[in-house]
């Protein structure tokens, strides 16, 4: 007999799925929260027959429970833990524990596919051409993989985890990948996932008119409360405001914080750390501690919300030979031009800023980070380059 405690989002369930395809009824099944999973591992060394074998995936347990899990190994042997966020990775030092980021060809890993070729390589099941297609579809949406290489159906597969109760859309999968060749959405659910990305659209536009600016420590954080599409919302609001380090989203009836990050350099998962959290370095959680409600509800919650650049300028553009011109609510305005082949300059109402820029992309997020502007309408632009034309002839 097999016990599996996973995650309750879409890889930790895709691990769920992957179980029942290879063990059948022959495991038991439990999803959990975070939080959740230290009183299902506790309960399990407590009261299970001590023949099941116990799977761990997508989820890291309490020290506490961490001492006591090597001790049933030690006595049992029945126990695997696998996973694949950065934060886990001292699990590694156990022989019961295999925690894979990245995999030898330099792909980022899922629970799932970690999962699915463990099962795989121990003889548990046999691949298929459905199942290896599903588990890339997790693996590249748990990854944000999704989105380099426009792979829409990764999302939708998400879209639709959401649509339904876990328990259909387990029934769903089992059914389609073990009666189907290849992974595909029957006719209905194209149809209301078409809707779904609709309904998204909307909430993001509206969330993006809700997001403030904190600085804490060396970064430059985006804060918003939101309820739903954590990752889609995270990953908009990074490529609308570059210029913040990360995104926090704040789940307050939940008690729970996301940080989502579009940069390279920016590894949240240490963030989530500081409160007691993990994941991800693009993608991780954290309880909504009283620290982290100090530093992003109490000291946020009289903040106005960023403004949104321009967005059908014909004249007033980023990068423009001309430069262009941002605003703040201060009604600063702000004219950023190349000035040399070397220099971006910045000209503050009508003093020139005595900093200069080696790129513009260097000069907006000065401008973004130290005075919250945002690039204005043509309108305002080209009244400036009139008055500034007037100006050069009165001279």
């Amino acid at each position: 007999m097999y016990k599996l405690l996973s995650h309750n989002d879409l890889d930790g369930v895709g691990c769920g799925i992957i179980a029942k395809l290879a063990f059948d009824k022959q495991v038991n099944v439990r999803y959990n929260s975070i939080s959740g999973l230290d009183r299902e591992v506790k309960w399990f060394l407590e009261n299970e027959n001590e023949d099941t074998f116990l799977f761990i995936t997508d989820l890291s347990v309490s020290k506490e429970n961490e001492t006591k899990l090597e001790e049933f190994y030690q006595s049992s042997a029945k126990l695997q833990l696998i996973d694949h966020h950065k934060s886990a990775t001292a699990y590694n030092d156990y022989e019961w524990a295999s925690v894979v980021v990245e995999d030898d060809k330099g792909n980022l890993t899922s629970a799932t596919s970690l999962f699915y070729e463990y099962l795989i390589g121990k003889g548990l099941m046999e691949p298929s051409s459905a199942v290896s297609e599903f588990v890339e579809l997790v693996r590249q949406y748990d990854t944000w993989e999704w989105e380099k290489n426009d792979n829409l159906k990764a999302k939708r597969l998400n879209a639709l985890f959401f649509l339904v109760s876990i328990e259909e859309f387990e029934q769903k999968m089992l059914h389609r990948l073990t009666t189907s060749n290849h992974f595909d959405f029957d006719e209905f659910e194209q149809k209301i996932l078409q809707m779904e990305e609709h309904k998204i659209e909307r909430y993001i536009k509206k969330k993006k008119r809700e997001l403030v600016q904190t600085q804490l420590n060396n970064h430059f954080a985006g804060v918003v409360y939101a309820e739903m599409y954590h990752s889609e919302l995270g990953n908009e609001l990074g490529k609308e405001f570059p210029h913040l380090d990360y995104i926090v989203i704040l789940n307050i009836g939940g008690r729970r914080m996301g940080f989502r990050t579009i940069h390279d350099n920016v590894d949240v998962s240490a963030i989530a750390a500081t409160f007691g959290g993990g994941g991800h370095a693009k993608a991780s959680g954290a309880k909504l501690t009283e620290d982290a409600y100090k530093y992003f509800v109490a000291a946020t919650f009289q903040l106005e919300p960023l403004k949104e650049d321009a967005k059908q300028n014909s004249f007033n553009v980023k990068e423009s030979t001309f430069g262009a011109m941002y605003k703040n609510r201060d009604n600063d305005m702000f004219f950023v031009y190349f000035k040399n082949e070397q220099e971006w300059v910045i000209k503050q109402n009508q003093e020139i800023m005595e900093q200069t820029f080696s790129s513009f992309e260097e000069t907006e997020q000065y401008l973004k980070r130290y005075h919250q502007a945002w690039l204005v309408r043509d309108e305002y632009f080209v009244n400036y380059l009139i008055e500034e034309v007037k100006k050069t002839e009165q001279g």
